[in-house]
């Protein structure tokens, strides 16, 4: 096998994989997220594979081609989550000793999911490159095999398997979006793609915090600078050299989003296809959300390449997204102290088909006048609409309103709807 992968690599890839019982992952429709964004999305979900993302394809392929004495020296790796659990996954399916090196920073369920798996878990670095010096200096003292996460040619080829499904299953799309960190599953699946369908249009997407790989091809070789991401699957500060070579030969452009649009992608992905996905796993929805009128009309094949996130995460994006899409508010409503009126902010609310979810009746603690009084009161409403019927009930009843913003406690801090 040459240093880079062919497409011949990764069909061989492909064979090794099914012996090692390596799911292929449903390729689906995204009707509801097409409609709202106007372009035929098709999702290749690796979000269901073993694991729950792509990385146990290619740290399979690795894995499955060590020789008897590398599997008897034990492996170890550094990673974020996906790759350690990939690793973690097939050694002990080998009964290979595995040594997995994670930032600190590493999501609570990556961890816990890589010890189960039986792997000796180290927590070393604030960020993934500490991580790998740690990693290396552990697999030199005790001598043992170095599984990098994406700059080896074998877990290229076993990446690229995602696009040679995809294509089988969809042949017939414009473009294809897939995200990088260190880029290797964009590297094996441009080179999977280019040879399959010369016509596609081959898109990267990075985290706007950690655009490594965009900035590499721009000849940027300096660091990206270190942050909190929710996509931290492709918090990348420094692409590999073979990715690196790979990417610049085969891919059309690679497009950055911002964190407040991936928070918003993987709230559509749940929300309307019913489909979960990390930070990292929705990057091509959100490649997509920002640039809209790119992909108008377009066939696009997006990979959504992991679904390991938080729950406690995942719930507080499901609440961010009811109160910016007005099915949660929480309203600050100006009342006589006077009996009776709880009863008429009840009324005027349930009158509008609103559910009042917390209330608060504040007398002693806000600057009010003492013969007036504040109610806080959080509603579940139908959307942004029925929130406005609600408050104009509410001002008919005669009682000022004021929405509260997120996180808001002050009367300074209300915005006048």
């Amino acid at each position: 096998m040459s240093s880079d992968p062919r497409l011949d690599d990764i069909r061989e890839a492909a064979t090794t994989l099914a012996a090692l019982d390596i799911l292929h992952t449903p390729t689906v429709p995204a009707g509801r997220l097409s409609a709202l964004l106007g372009a035929t999305l098709t999702l290749k979900l690796e979000n269901l594979q073993r694991t729950g993302s792509f990385k146990v394809r290619g740290a399979g392929v690795k894995l499955a081609a060590l020789a008897p004495s590398e599997r008897a020296r034990g492996v170890i790796a550094m990673s974020a989550g996906n790759h350690a659990q990939g690793v973690a996954y097939h050694a002990q399916r080998m009964g290979i000793p595995a040594t997995i090196v994670m930032p600190r920073a590493t999501p609570f369920t990556k961890i816990e999911r890589t010890r189960s798996l039986g792997s000796l878990v180290v927590m070393a670095g604030e960020t993934l490159s500490e991580a790998a010096e740690h990693a290396r200096a552990l697999a030199a003292r005790d001598g043992l095999v170095f599984i990098h996460p994406y700059d080896d040619r074998l877990i290229i080829a076993g990446q690229g398997t995602v696009a040679l499904e995809l294509l089988a299953d969809a042949p017939e799309l414009d473009a294809l979006i897939v995200p990088i960190g260190g880029g290797g599953l964009m590297a094996g699946c441009a080179i999977a793609a280019r040879a399959i369908a010369p016509h596609l249009q081959i898109i990267g997407v990075q985290s706007a915090l950690y655009p490594a790989m965009k900035r590499a091809l721009a000849g940027d070789m300096t660091e990206s600078p270190a942050g909190p991401t929710l996509a931290e699957g492709i918090a990348v500060k420094m692409p590999g050299e073979l990715t690196r070579r790979i990417i610049a030969q085969y891919v059309d452009e690679i497009l950055l989003v911002e964190e407040t649009t991936i928070e918003q992608a993987v709230n559509l992905l749940l929300v309307e296809e019913k489909l979960l996905a990390e930070g990292a796993g929705a990057a091509g929805i959100a490649a997509v959300l920002a640039h809209r009128d790119r992909f108008a009309g377009k066939r696009v094949g997006i990979v959504v390449c992991g679904g390991n996130i938080d729950a406690r995460v995942t719930a507080s994006i499901l609440m961010r997204g009811l109160v910016s899409s007005g099915r949660l508010a929480r309203l600050r409503i100006q009342i006589p102290d006077a009996p009776g009126m709880l009863a008429r902010v009840a009324t005027a609310i349930a009158g509008a088909g609103g559910n009042i979810v917390e209330i608060v009746h504040q007398r002693m603690f806000y600057d009010v006048p003492v013969t007036r009084a504040d109610v806080d009161v959080v509603l579940e409403t139908r959307g942004a609409e029925h929130l406005e019927t609600i408050k104009a009930a509410l001002r008919e009843a005669g009682l000022g309103v004021v929405e509260l913003a997120q996180g808001s406690t002050t009367e300074l801090q209300a915005r006048e709807r």
